[in-house]
C-alpha cells in the first residue's frame, strides 16, 4: 500500500512539474510572439500607407493637362475641328483598357490567394467540368467591348474622311528632301517650293524651314502626292498623319482653329535625308494669309516635275493579263 501511494504521489508530482514546466515556457515564448505581432501589424500599416499614398500620387498626376488629353502632343484640345474628337477616341480607350486589366489583375490575384494550397491539404480539390454563368460572362462582355472599340473607331474614321468643301485647298507634293506647295483660294493659284532643311546642330535652324501657311477658321483640304517615293505628311498637334504614294493622291480634311506654329515631318523613311525634312505649319488671321499668298508665284508646280511622270503606279498590260 505504501509503495502505491508513493508511486501515486510520484506521478502526481511529475505531472504537476509537466503543467508547471509547459506553463513556464508559455510564458517565455509569450513575449516574443507579441513582439511579432507588433512587427507584422506595423508593417502591414506600413503597405497600407505606401498604398494610399501611391494612390493620391496617382489621381494627382491624373489633375495635369498633359494626363487628361492622354499625352497626346496637342497642347490645345481643338487645334483642329477633329482633334477633340480623336483625343475623346484615344483618352476614353485607354481608360476602359486599364479598368478591364485591374479588374483581370484583381481577380487573378484574388484566386491565388483564395484557393491556394493550404497546409495539411492532400489530394487534388473537387473538379467542375464547366461554369455555364461564367463562361456566357467571359464570352459576353469581350465581344462588347470589341463591338463597341469598333464602333465608336468606325464613326471617327468615318468624320475624319467625309469629304467637305472647301475654301482653300492646298496640293502638297512632297520631295526628297522637302515640299512644294500649291494653293487654290478665292480663284487664286499660288505656289511656294522649298527647300531641304539643314540641320547644324545649332539654334535658329527653326526660322529657316520652309512654312505651311494656313488660315485660322477656313476649311482646308490637303492633296497629299509624292513625286518620287512613299513619304508621310505628319503635323503632330493635328493628330493626323497620312501616307504621300507616288501615283495616289490621298486626302485630309480640318479646320485649324487655334493660332500658331506648328511641328511638321515627314514620317516616312524616304531615304538618306529623311530626318531634315522637316517644315513649320503656321496658322494664321485670314488678312495675314492673304498677304503671304500675295508674296508667292502664281501658278502650280504639278506632276510635270515628278520623278517618273505618267509613269509612276502605273499597271502594265502583262500584269492585267492581256
Amino acid at each position: 500500500m505504501v509503495f502505491f501511494d508513493l508511486i501515486s504521489v510520484d506521478s502526481n508530482e511529475s505531472d504537476r512539474w509537466a503543467v508547471e514546466d509547459s506553463f513556464s515556457t508559455n510564458k517565455e515564448e509569450g513575449p516574443s510572439v507579441s513582439s511579432q505581432d507588433r512587427t507584422s501589424s506595423r508593417r502591414k500599416g506600413r503597405a497600407k500607407v505606401l498604398a494610399i499614398a501611391g494612390a493620391g500620387a496617382l489621381l494627382l498626376t491624373g489633375c495635369s493637362a498633359e494626363v487628361q488629353r492622354g499625352w497626346l502632343p496637342n497642347v490645345e484640345r481643338d487645334t483642329t475641328n477633329h482633334t477633340g474628337m480623336i483625343q475623346d477616341l484615344w483618352v476614353n480607350s485607354w481608360i476602359t483598357i486599364l479598368a478591364v486589366g485591374l479588374l483581370t489583375w484583381g481577380l487573378m490575384l484574388w484566386c491565388i490567394i483564395a484557393y491556394r494550397r493550404r497546409k495539411g491539404d492532400t489530394g487534388y480539390p473537387r473538379q467542375l467540368s464547366y461554369n455555364l454563368p461564367i463562361e456566357i460572362f467571359y464570352t459576353a462582355v469581350p465581344l462588347v467591348l470589341v463591338l463597341t472599340f469598333f464602333t465608336f473607331s468606325d464613326q471617327t474614321e468615318k468624320t475624319l474622311n467625309t469629304k467637305v468643301d472647301s475654301e482653300l485647298v492646298v496640293d502638297i507634293r512632297a520631295k526628297q528632301w522637302a515640299w512644294d506647295y500649291n494653293y487654290s483660294y478665292k480663284g487664286q493659284e499660288k505656289y511656294d517650293a522649298t527647300v531641304q532643311a539643314r540641320l547644324t546642330g545649332k539654334e535658329g535652324v527653326r526660322d529657316t524651314l520652309p512654312n505651311l501657311y494656313l488660315p485660322v477658321g477656313k476649311t482646308v483640304t490637303l492633296e497629299l502626292n509624292s513625286r518620287d517615293v512613299i513619304h508621310s505628311f505628319w503635323v503632330p498637334a493635328f493628330l493626323q498623319k497620312l501616307d504621300m504614294i507616288p501615283g495616289k493622291t490621298n486626302y485630309i480634311y480640318l479646320t485649324p482653329q487655334v493660332e500658331g506654329d506648328f511641328d511638321g515631318k515627314c514620317a516616312e523613311l524616304c531615304g538618306e535625308y529623311h530626318s531634315e525634312m522637316l517644315f513649320n505649319v503656321k496658322v494664321v488671321s485670314e488678312a495675314e494669309f492673304e498677304a503671304k499668298l500675295a508674296t508667292m508665284q502664281d501658278g502650280h508646280l504639278g506632276e510635270e516635275y515628278d520623278r517618273k511622270p505618267g509613269e509612276v503606279n502605273q499597271v502594265s498590260a502583262h500584269a492585267e493579263g492581256k
